[in-house]
């Protein structure tokens, strides 16, 4: 490791940022010192700025992506260099209000019910049924499944947060007979080895091939299966601010973006549309 990347992980620790956050700032500066062929420490602002325009009108990249370049190479030269560069208060990610795809609930019946291995069958079911992230959801152990309180433990959530979700006495029965048929010890999705958990790679690929074999013609992934749960939820007369706690979001505008996805509303505005165009 060069004292510089040593530096920037120091810094990054004395912030409290996430070992995943610290990863991903670390790799934006890693690819910008390798699109140069340089030290980071040795590039200009000029270049700085090119390497901004490059992302976007090159490669194109999300938004989301966009912020990760952009906040970990902030954090890289205005905290460990010491350099306030005009340029980076300039650079901006583009915003874009993009509605989440959302599955019925019987589309996620027939999805997970076409997986057949027990391991990424059951992750994917304990993602739906609890609003997981696909990281929080591999990364689930034994010891964070507590059957008496009917609860799960999710541990080092986005923001290096803990909470606890409520269990569905169905989940509790499935997971009973999961665990009986494969004996998990540490981790409750092991891969292989059964010493690391199940790659999200893995889970990933499981979806993507179940979808495919379902015939639902929707763009959809693992994190649908959240923001599934949510709408759901919802529509069967959950709280809003309760279902913002389930989820683990830090502001209620995210979760707010669910109304928007509900049968219920979409329902109601149709039978509002119907009344003013009947006698048109």
């Amino acid at each position: 490791m060069t004292e510089l990347r040593r530096r920037m992980f120091e810094d990054m620790q004395l912030r409290g940022l996430s070992s995943k956050t610290q990863k991903c700032y670390v790799d934006s500066v890693k690819n910008l010192a390798r699109y140069y062929g340089r030290s980071p420490d040795q590039l200009t602002e000029e270049e700085i700025r090119h390497f901004f325009l490059h992302l976007i009108n090159q490669k194109r990249v999300a938004e989301s992506t966009f912020r990760v370049y952009l906040y970990g190479i902030k954090f890289f030269y205005e905290t460990t260099l010491k350099r306030r560069w005009p340029v980076l208060d300039l650079v901006r990610p583009s915003k874009r209000k993009k509605l989440p795809v959302v599955l019925s609930l019987g589309e996620v019946q027939r999805l997970l019910g076409l997986i057949r291995k027990p391991v990424p069958r059951m992750c994917l079911k304990m993602i739906y049924s609890c609003g997981l992230r696909l990281s929080e959801g591999t990364h689930l152990r034994v010891a964070d499944i507590d059957s008496s309180r009917m609860m799960v433990r999710i541990r080092n959530g986005k923001g290096g947060k803990d909470r606890y979700v409520p269990l569905a006495q169905r989940t509790i029965d499935l997971l009973r007979a999961y665990w009986i048929a494969g004996r998990p010890r540490l981790w409750l999705f092991p891969a292989r080895s059964r010493q690391t958990p199940v790659s999200n790679t893995t889970v990933q690929k499981t979806f993507k091939a179940a979808l495919r074999q379902s015939g639902i013609q929707k763009n959809a992934s693992v994190h649908t299966l959240r923001h599934s749960y949510a709408t759901h939820l919802l529509e069967s007369g959950v709280n809003l601010r309760v279902i913002q706690e389930i989820l683990g979001h830090k502001s209620p505008k995210t979760t707010a973006l669910y109304t928007h996805l509900t049968k219920k509303s979409i329902d109601v505005l149709h039978d509002a549309l119907n009344v003013l165009m009947a006698d048109l």
